[in-house]
């Protein structure tokens, strides 16, 4: 298959471009459908036994963001954004095997076999609890990344949010403990720029090995 030079291009600037907004226009809004395309999108990202190891709760409203502003530490993003994604890691992605992979063997695309086999790998993975926590955060950071591109492609800036307090998400958000908090991530539109930033020098941040 030929690669599109100007898609390559497309996605490369898209990269560039992204930056970390802390400032937004309160004033504008994201549609309900618009967001649901970008987590469309980011639910594309890669996971291990593609077991979509992620859930997004949309925070979105002025009494659903004030509710968050609190356990986000007072962020003043939190309620200026449009909306806010809160990343979660599935600590028992195990059981969406069947679902991810049955219609696959229905469908004539998969042994049913080799379907069995990739249960029982899975079935052992997910007895190291240390395992499926690994899991849990590293394939929903894949989304969450997945998710700020697919934002700035659309033309909204996004922030990803460390500093919230996660236990107390938990219990003002019902959120079952199947689930950690990775992340929440601001989505709106800048009312300033972001902060200038620098990054390391590809020498510091790579090594090579090579036969």
């Amino acid at each position: 298959m030929t690669t599109n030079v100007t898609d390559v291009k497309d996605v490369l600037t898209v990269i560039s471009e992204r930056s970390s907004v802390r400032k937004y226009n309160p004033a504008v809004q994201i549609s309900d459908n618009e967001l649901k395309e970008i987590i469309e999108a980011a639910g594309k990202a890669p996971s291990a036994w593609n077991l979509q190891h992620w859930h997004f709760v949309v925070i979105k409203g002025e009494k659903a963001q004030q509710r968050l502003l609190p356990i986000a530490y007072n962020q003043q993003q939190i309620v200026d954004s449009s909306a806010v994604i809160a990343v979660l890691g599935d600590l028992e992605a195990n059981k969406n095997t069947d679902a991810v992979y049955n219609p696959l063997v229905e469908a004539g695309f998969m042994k049913a076999e080799i379907k069995e086999t990739l249960a029982g790998q899975i079935a052992g993975a997910y007895e190291n609890r240390q395992y499926a926590r690994d899991a849990a955060f590293s394939n929903a950071s894949l989304a969450a990344m997945q998710l700020m591109l697919a934002a700035k492609a659309k033309g909204w800036d996004t922030c990803a949010i460390g500093g919230f307090n996660p236990e107390q998400f938990v219990d003002e958000f019902n959120i079952p403990k199947r689930y950690v908090p990775v992340m929440l991530i601001t989505i709106g539109k800048a009312a300033a720029p972001a902060h200038k930033s620098t990054r390391l020098p590809i020498e510091a941040i790579t090594t090579w090995i090579e036969d």
